[in-house]
Order: C-alpha cells, then structure tokens, then sequence
C-alpha cells in the first residue's frame, strides 16, 4: 500500500508540472478579485506546502530558501510581498526537484506513526503516510484552483479585448 502512496505523489506531481509548465507567465501575476491569490501564489504554495509536509512526517530536509514561507505559506498573500518573487522557472525547479525527491522515499516510512500526532483543524494524523496523502489531496485542491484561475483570467483577457 505504502509503493501506492509513492506513486500516486509522483503522478500528481507530474500532473502539476506539465500543468505549470503550460502557462505564460505573464498570466502569474494577473489576480482576478474572486480569488484569494494569484496563480504564482498558488504554484509557489504548492512547493512549500510539499516540503513542509514532508519534513512533519519524515526526516526530510527542505532545500527551499527562507523567503518561500514568507510568500507561500498559509494566509500570506502577493499584496504584502515586499521582495520579488520567484520566477516561474524557479518554481518549475524546485517542483521538478521535488518530483525526483518524492520518487527516492522509502515505502515503509509511511506506516511509521508520528512520535505525537499531528492536529490540523478537524484533521487528526498519526501516521507518516496519512499526512502525506493529505499533502497529496491538498496539491490537486491547489491545482483545481490554479485551473480556475487560467480560466478566469483568459476569459477576462477575451472580454478585455472586445
């Protein structure tokens, strides 16, 4: 079951790569005001969300730099940024790092129990592999919104040019 989990991280993984990669980045900045963010806020909330998840359960060391937490953690937003951020191709970096990293875990880490649980609103964890696939559901919501808002923002763009 644990292979499963690996896999399926992979998967979604690579779902959200060829996802981001097909975007213009000049369409990363555009923030519709029916959504909380912009699309580079949601891709860059992606890859931190995946490390710090990772490093909760397993020994997993984040290689992402400070400021990714400042940007992408949750309740920040891009109106508050006051450094530049991340560029599409650095997103893209990370992610696809990420995908290498996913695809190097051990199975068996995830039928560890965490040595307390982990308590996220009405969410209860004990085990490694249940925040992982947590992380996992949390990246497609993610990714259903990044589609939306590719949507939104070309349908508005359209409309602009009428």
């Amino acid at each position: 079951m644990s292979q499963n989990i690996i896999h399926t991280a992979v998967s979604v993984r690579q779902i959200a790569l060829q996802q981001v990669q097909a975007i213009p980045e000049e369409l990363f900045d555009v923030h519709p005001q029916a959504f909380a963010n912009t699309i580079r806020w949601n891709v860059g909330h992606l890859v931190f969300s995946l490390d710090y998840f990772l490093s909760l359960c397993l020994p997993f060391h984040s290689n992402l730099p400070q400021a990714y937490a400042t940007f992408f953690h949750t309740g920040t937003k891009p109106a508050d940024w006051t450094l530049a951020p991340p560029t599409k191709a650095e997103l893209i970096q990370y992610m696809t790092g990420q995908l290498e990293r996913l695809g190097q875990l051990a199975p068996e880490q995830f039928d560890q129990s965490l040595p307390s649980p982990i308590e996220m609103g009405p969410l209860r964890f004990e085990f490694a592999g249940e925040v992982v696939n947590f992380a996992l559901v949390h990246e497609a919501m993610h990714l259903g919104t990044i589609s939306s808002l590719v949507k939104v923002i070309q349908h508005e763009l359209a409309d602009s040019m009428k």
